[in-house]
């Protein structure tokens, strides 16, 4: 498939003109979204006004190409603004966020919508108010979520890249599961705003799904920002440039941070991945996973209550009234009342546990370059997989009677069986480390399965490094355009 960087070019030597590139696109949802439910809002009428301009400004290498943003937080003012949520079904983006700002001064021209779950508390996309999203590598599996439609987009071909954002591997775990590369970016790289700056205390945030390492890196350079009133900011140092290093010191650990099972694709991915780097003679050495996963976890699943009962405490506020459980999702009604019981104490205490487990990763990255484990434990799971039993699906429905302590368990209990998926993409985000999934390997099934490598705050330098290695030394299980 065509990458942004070759459609912007071919715009710009009048190989294909805007008119003929949108018509495509138009032809591709037409024939491949039924299926894949991954738009959920389309309008081309806007584009071909948008491009106009663009073709007027200083050019930049993704200048031209069409971005669909992801319905969470990529705001277009005019435009639908529900957070795939029920709540927010006629709601429209009262402005542009700052990420959409940066990506139409960079170019890129923004049409579509993608689907994601409610908040983006999934690693799949099924929420009740579009419906389920699927796989375009086969459509009876999940693209993962929550930046799931986005993935759906881009390994469809009808896009070559899209928005995306990452709370807790919500980039990453699609790349893994649709064949794509996924990078977070270092915390306080992306631009936030102009209303929520903070992020899930910074561990969220803005980028992009791609098909190519020079798209991946084009997309990170051209978005690259600071705010002067954005809480978290990379330090002056993260910005220099660092010679490339010829031979990488690469820790290496295969084992889940909460002890859970790892598929033997998940294994063979990372162990093909050393082979391979070793080969290439770069130093490989195993390591024990560095922290408390399950520890962090916990702390994680503090800072999603808190914050979700933040959030539907300002939407009562604004609607003068109190927000049903009927209104909600299960699991985000869920984390509500877990939310509403918290003490600031515990809450503190969770995000100290992220800056000690910061110190921790940085220290380790004062030793290696990079740290490589598998992107998600298994490749997609089946549309039809229930990742909730009965029992704790009544526990949640009665979440109100429990205890904090209670609580705390019925929120691990029905994240559990979603964990032990994806049990290692959340640790960049606590730490505010950058990391990236790349397309390294297809299992028996012929499902793609990603590798993750992640490297110390503002070297994404090095993840560039190695995902050029992979890419160029045609190591990538890119999905195909089947037109």
């Amino acid at each position: 498939m065509k990458d942004g960087i070759e459609l912007a070019n071919e715009l710009r030597e009048k190989k294909i003109s805007f008119q003929e590139l949108l018509t495509e696109i138009e032809r591709k949802v037409k024939k491949k979204n039924p299926t894949l439910n991954a738009l959920v809002s389309f309008d081309p009428a806007q584009a071909q006004v948008a491009y106009e301009k663009v073709a007027r400004q200083q050019k930049s290498p993704l200048s031209g190409v069409l971005f669909p943003l992801k319905m969470l937080g990529q705001e277009k003012k005019g435009w639908s603004a529900t957070s795939g949520s029920r709540l927010f079904k006629d709601h429209l983006a009262a402005n542009d966020s700052t990420y959409v700002q940066q990506a139409e001064k960079i170019g890129l021209i923004p049409l579509g919508q993608t689907n994601a779950p409610e908040f983006g508390f999934k690693n799949i996309t099924d929420p009740v108010l579009y419906g389920t999203a699927r796989n375009p590598w086969n459509p009876d599996y999940s693209p993962g979520g929550s930046s799931g439609g986005a993935a759906a987009v881009v390994a469809s071909g009808i896009f070559p890249l899209a928005g995306a954002s990452d709370g807790g591997g919500s980039i990453r775990i699609p790349a893994s599961f649709c064949g794509l590369i996924g990078l977070k970016p270092s915390r306080g790289t992306m631009p936030v705003g102009p209303y929520a700056f903070r992020g899930w205390q910074g561990a969220s945030i803005d980028f992009g799904l791609t098909l190519s390492m020079r798209d991946t890196e084009a997309l990170f350079y051209g978005m690259r920002g600071i705010h002067s009133g954005a809480p978290y900011q990379s330090a002056p140092a993260e910005w220099k440039k660092h010679p490339e290093k010829k031979r990488l010191k690469i820790a290496v650990c295969i084992d889940s941070p909460i002890g859970s099972k790892i598929s033997e694709e998940a294994r063979l991915a990372v162990r093909n991945a050393v082979a391979f780097l070793a080969n290439e003679g770069h130093e490989l050495i195993e390591i024990n996973y560095p922290v408390n996963g399950r520890e962090l976890i916990h702390s994680y699943y503090q800072m999603n209550g808190a914050e979700t009962a933040a959030m539907i405490a300002s939407i009562e506020n604004d609607l003068n009234r109190s927000i049903r459980q009927d209104e909600l999702e299960p699991i985000s009604w869920t984390l509500l009342q877990y939310g509403k019981k918290l003490s600031a104490a515990t809450y503190i205490h969770s995000l100290q546990l992220w800056d000690q487990a910061a110190v921790t990763m940085e220290e380790l990255f004062q030793e290696i370059d990079l740290f490589l484990s598998p992107t998600t434990a298994f490749s997609a799971p089946k549309i039809t997989a229930d990742l909730q039993n009965y029992q704790i699906r009544t526990q949640m429905e009665h979440i109100i009677e429990f205890s904090e302590k209670q609580s705390l368990e019925v929120v691990s209990s029905m994240f559990e069986e979603s964990l032990q998926l994806t049990p290692y993409t959340q640790l960049a985000n606590l730490t505010g480390q950058p990391a990236i999934s790349l397309p390294t390997h297809l299992t028996k099934e012929g499902l793609p399965l990603g590798i993750q490598f992640m490297a110390a705050r503002g070297r994404e330098d090095l993840l560039f490094q190695v995902g050029h290695l992979f890419e160029q030394k045609q190591q990538f299980h890119l999905p195909e355009d089947k037109g």
